[in-house]
This record gives C-alpha cells, sequence and structure tokens, in this order.
C-alpha cells in the first residue's frame, strides 16, 4: 500500500527511519556538487532500464481502470432500477478505485521513474500517500458493507432495506475512518528539498521514528486488516447465506420463482466472493514485500539492488486491482451488459427502443 519511494527512489514509502536517514546523509556526504542521483542510489539504474516496460504496463491501468470504474458509475446513477444498497456500494468502491488510479498513480509512477525525485510539491506528498492508502481501507470497507447487506438480503428478506440516507451515511463513515486509519502514513510523511545543499534531489518519504516499532506495528495492522476483514465478512456471509437459502422459503412463492430467488441472489454474492478475491490476490505481493522490508531493514533478504524493480512490479499488480470490478460486474449483471451495449452500438439501441414502444402502443 505504501508505494512511495524510498532513499533508493523505488517505489515504497517503506524503509526504516534509520535505513532512510542513513542513505541521506549518506547522499550528502557524496559533496555538494553531485547532481546526478544515480551515482549516490543504488538499484535506480537497474529501475530506469524497465522504464519503456513499465510505463505502457501504468498507462493502461490507468486508462482501463479509468474508462471502466467510470462506465460503471455512470450505469449505477442513469439507471434507477439499478439504486439499492448493494449497488451504491459497489458505486462507492468504483469511486475508491477511480480517484486512486487518477489521482495517485500518475504521481507515484512519476516519481519512480524521475531521477530528480518529487516534483509535485509538500501538499500533495502529504496528500497522495493520504488518498492512497485511504482508497485501500475504502475498498475493504466497501467490500464489507456489501457482505452485510447481501446477508440481510437473504437472511432477512422481509426486513426493510437500508434507505438512501442510510446509505449515505455509511459511506460518509467508510470515508472518515478510512483517512483516519490512512492519516499515520501522511503524518509521518517528510519533504525535503536537497537542492539548497547542492543536490538535484527532492526527497517524500515516511519518517518513523527510532523508538519502538510503530512502523512495523502499522504494518502489520494494515495487512491484518485489508485482509482478515474483508476475507472473514465474506465467509461468515457466505456460511450464514448458504444455511439461510437452505432453511428459508418465501410463503406463497412456487418452487421454481423459489429457485430463481435464489438463483439472483448466488449470482450477486458471486460478485461479492469474486471482488474480495481480485483485491486480495492483487494487493497480496505488496502487502507482504513491504512487511518484509519492515522486518529487514538492511536488506539481507532482498539485495537493494533488486529491491526497487520487486517494488514497482509489487506495486503494478496492486494497481490493477482498480480494473477488474467493472468486468465482474458487467459479466454477472445483465443491466450493466445492456447499457454497454447501448454506449457500443448507439443505432442498435435506438432501433431496439423504437420497436418497445411500437409493440408497447400496439
Amino acid at each position: 500500500m505504501d508505494t512511495l519511494m524510498d532513499g533508493d527512489l523505488s517505489v515504497t514509502g517503506n524503509a526504516s527511519h534509520q535505513t532512510a536517514r542513513e542513505r541521506l546523509e549518506g547522499s550528502k556526504s557524496h559533496g555538494l556538487n553531485h547532481s546526478d542521483p544515480l551515482d549516490m542510489f543504488i538499484g535506480i539504474e537497474l529501475l530506469l532500464r524497465f522504464k519503456p516496460l513499465f510505463l505502457p504496463l501504468y498507462s493502461l491501468v490507468v486508462v482501463v481502470a479509468g474508462v471502466g470504474n467510470s462506465f460503471l458509475l455512470a450505469c449505477i446513477l442513469s439507471d434507477k432500477k439499478l439504486h439499492n444498497a448493494t449497488n451504491f456500494f459497489i458505486s462507492n468502491l468504483a469511486a475508491g478505485d477511480l480517484l486512486m488510479c487518477l489521482s495517485c498513480v500518475p504521481l507515484t509512477v512519476s516519481y519512480a521513474f524521475d531521477s530528480h525525485g518529487w516534483a509535485f510539491g509538500r501538499l500533495l506528498c502529504h496528500l497522495v500517500p493520504l488518498l492512497q492508502c485511504a482508497t485501500v481501507f475504502v475498498s475493504v470497507l466497501s467490500l464489507t458493507a456489501i457482505a452485510v447487506d447481501r446477508y440481510v438480503v437473504v437472511a432477512h428478506p422481509v426486513r426493510r432495506r437500508i434507505s438512501g440516507w442510510g446509505c449515505g451515511a455509511v459511506t460518509l463513515g467508510v470515508w472518515v475512518l478510512s483517512l483516519a486509519l490512512a492519516a499515520p502514513q501522511s503524518l509521518y510523511t517528510r519533504y525535503m528539498d536537497l537542492r539548497p545543499n547542492g543536490i538535484d534531489l527532492v526527497v517524500c518519504e515516511e519518517f518513523w521514528p527510532h523508538s519502538g516499532n510503530l512502523r512495523l506495528l502499522y504494518s502489520c495492522f494494515t495487512l491484518i486488516a485489508s485482509y482478515m476483514i474483508p476475507l472473514l465478512s465474506v465467509s461468515v456471509s457466505y456460511c450464514a447465506i448458504t444455511v439461510s437459502l437452505k432453511r428459508y422459503s418465501v410463503p406463497g412463492e412456487a418452487s421454481n420463482s423459489q429457485q430463481r430467488w435464489s438463483q439472483r441472489r448466488k449470482k450477486t454474492f458471486t460478485l461479492l466472493v469474486a471482488s474480495v478475491l481480485a483485491f486480495a490476490l492483487c494487493w497480496l505481493p505488496l502487502q507482504v514485500l513491504n512487511l518484509m522490508l519492515d522486518l529487514d531493514p538492511d536488506f539481507h533478504i532482498i539485495g537493494k539492488r533488486y529491491i526497487n524493480v520487486l517494488q514497482v512490479c509489487c506495486h503494478l499488480v496492486a494497481m490493477s486491482s482498480a480494473c477488474y470490478n467493472p468486468f465482474i460486474y458487467a459479466s454477472l449483471h445483465s443491466k450493466v451488459r445492456m447499457h454497454l451495449r447501448g454506449y457500443l452500438c448507439p443505432c442498435r439501441n435506438r432501433q431496439r427502443g423504437m420497436v418497445e414502444r411500437a409493440t408497447s402502443r400496439s
């Protein structure tokens, strides 16, 4: 989740305070006339060799995630038949992914491959880590809210569903809590301009206190929260829904109607399981790598020369998680596929609408 560059100008924010400070002090000790950071940081040269490969891949992620999540939001907002609690939380998930891809990814990628460091000022140095970390927690909490909503719908179908104001309150709470959980990363981020010292470099990094293991504790908390909460909520919800579908029967409903009722809800729950698995699998490599860096600040397990490339690879996989939900949702929701055909083939859609209107008149 932490994707700003460390002292090696790599895409991470998980190097310890002592290690990062030693690297910065080492860079200063080279003298005031140094202006090429490649002479001072191990690993950046190898990373820049892969720049022609990584930049198109990042661009593809931004384009696919931007178009897909924008389309998903447009479908849900434009069709009143899609206005329910589950789709409301799915749209919140899409909004978080869209925000991350359009605001955080381009800036962090630019930082990773710019040998002069951070080029976006002090304010964005603190804002980008906050937003990027917060959007991860938004995804986690939104998936949890969807799991709870699915359980309520299936286990208690006669209970009144949450209102629009209730969905808005839950969404607001999700964002407030996500920003609060992401605040430590932003608070310990430091903006340091080394250009007055003769080094053409601007650093935007996390510097945690020497004493204690705050960074390690925060990494462990993030790893547990990012996986245990959504996976546990989905597992409990799935078990409860399975039991409810076996025991529950709608009064007065025919068996075939009951079967269709169960199939619709199973399909919606399949969407939730696919979204959680995509999120968990995409973020797992980066989370594990971040934890390894916190446990091994001296780079005994992974050499400094290769850590930059590994971090960018893991970050790219994590960012790709924003691309999958629109495809998962479209594959399991007929109305979204209908909207997609309408956008891609507007002429055919207008003809179909004219035929339906003519049929209704007759």
